[in-house]
């Protein structure tokens, strides 16, 4: 045991223990939970997602990559299930064909069901996620490793909710914020200048360093579960082995600080943040462990609020429309393009279109929302969420109190503000061809999804004032 697992081994003992267990007994039979987890590491040569530049298939694994679930259940037996994945990202077909078969074995609606990617961009390939851009170029072989992934993908993830079914008990939940700063507005500072930048503390650009974190303990005191977010791409890693970047690494990290608990991570709005410096095994260790101590120092803190009141679980999706639809002449033409990613777009979409599909003018996008007792509430967006969202929605409702996940759901596409929109770029439109379509989004893109989700948490966007006891 290192010096550091030492100390924390020591402060639980003394300290966290005593008082966590006196807390969990006094809340033990309000709330219960279940957590587990699975091994979802291909076990064969696959194409890995998430780089355009990778020309092979894996070459071998760094650390494992994981689902993950944790059911909560309220004290008037409402139950909303958490399920996190070290993955780039999955499509709505995919998401929905899970939430059928949990509401099929388990009957937990659509709204109960929160799906989270990593974005971890040392996972595999996801059929239609990113799909012109890994899915449609692959060879035959390749394709059909990939779809015997996904089946295999579906029976883990099923499982691990069933696992998590069996372990639920009694528990106490409690909340709180910490910070790590390792993310970078990637719009804003060129990667070869942010070491100078931030020594000088010169770093510009919007950003959200924060690290909200839901504790999950048994009527012992014992951590059972830790949920936690961070807004920035897992994208330190560039290679050819299995790996959960970063957030893989603070999970580890704390699942070996505390044995009997399960750690799930769920990825802010980072679509335009990076880790940088990057490119080195051994920085996405050091940002994992820095995660990693930011939520220990909530969990090791007095400052830890608990959760009390009941669990509200929404869902909605609307549609979100385009700026533009192309016409079938202009698909056509684009078939011969010499730039592999257009012609692999339009050779997509002329199949669709000999169906008898049509371009769509909006697309479905979805939102959930949570309100956690009274006092967190949790919105989950699809896409790739830009940082501007999470600010925004924070400012106009309860600041560290709103937490806000990206990459939920159905990671479509880019989601950007209007800001980013308005800048263009790679989030703003250019990145629109690697996910399948032919324009960005329209103009009132934030307006919209702000709004809607506002309209989503409705009355429930009352939050108990904190206790500053």
């Amino acid at each position: 045991m290192n010096k550091r697992a030492a100390i924390y081994c020591l402060v639980w003992t003394l300290w966290v223990a005593p008082v966590a267990a006196r807390a969990g007994q006094a809340a033990a039979g309000s709330w219960k939970a279940g957590a587990a987890r699975r091994v979802i590491t291909p076990q064969q040569p696959m194409w890995m997602a998430g780089y355009a530049s990778r020309n092979h298939p894996a070459e071998g694994r760094s650390t494992d990559l994981f689902c993950k679930a944790l059911l909560l259940e309220d004290p008037r037996g409402h139950r909303g299930l958490v399920i996190t994945l070290d993955l780039v990202g999955i499509d709505a077909t995919l998401a929905s064909r899970w939430c059928e078969e949990i509401h099929k074995r388990w009957k937990l609606t659509r709204e109960q069901i929160v799906l989270c990617t990593s974005h971890t961009h040392s996972g595999p390939v996801i059929v239609a996620n990113l799909k012109p851009l890994h899915f449609e170029l692959l060879s035959p072989e390749q394709q059909q490793r990939a779809l015997q992934y996904v089946r295999h993908l579906t029976d883990q993830v099923l499982g691990t909710v069933e696992d998590a079914m069996q372990s639920v008990q009694p528990a106490s939940l409690s909340w709180g914020s910490g910070r790590a700063t390792f993310a970078v507005n990637r719009r804003n500072n060129p990667a070869a200048e942010v070491p100078a930048r931030r020594k000088a503390g010169k770093l510009v650009g919007p950003f959200d360093h924060d690290v909200p974190v839901l504790a999950v303990k048994d009527g012992s005191g014992r951590l059972k579960a830790v949920l936690f977010g961070y807004a920035c791409h897992a994208t330190t890693l560039a290679w050819y082995y299995w790996s959960g970047d970063y957030p893989g690494h603070a999970q580890l990290t704390l699942e070996q600080r505390y044995p009997e608990c399960v750690a799930l991570f769920w990825a802010g709005c980072g679509g335009d943040q990076n880790p940088l410096p990057r490119r080195t095994c051994a920085l996405a260790q050091r940002y994992g462990t820095e995660l990693a101590d930011a939520v220990d120092e909530v969990l090791l803190s007095k400052k830890m609020q608990p959760i009390s009141g009941n669990l509200t679980t929404r869902f909605v999706t609307f549609p979100l429309a385009f700026s533009r639809v192309p016409t079938r002449k202009e698909i056509e033409g684009e078939k011969e393009s010499k730039n592999r990613y257009v012609a692999a777009r339009a050779k997509m979409w002329l199949a669709r279109l000999d169906q008898g599909q049509q371009v769509p003018s909006t697309y479905p996008y979805p939102i959930g929302y949570w309100k956690l007792g009274e006092q967190v509430e949790w919105f989950s967006l699809g896409g790739e969420v830009v940082v501007d969202y999470a600010l925004r929605l924070k400012d106009e409702r309860n600041g560290v109190r709103t937490w806000v996940a990206g990459y939920s759901h159905d990671v479509m596409a880019y989601i950007p503000s209007r800001r980013v929109l308005s800048e263009g770029g790679y989030e703003g439109g250019g990145a629109m061809v690697y996910y399948g379509f032919f324009s960005p989004w329209s103009e009132t893109v934030e307006t919209d999804i702000i709004n809607q989700a506002q309209q989503l948490a409705g009355s429930a966007d009352h939050l108990r004032p904190i206790d500053q006891r």
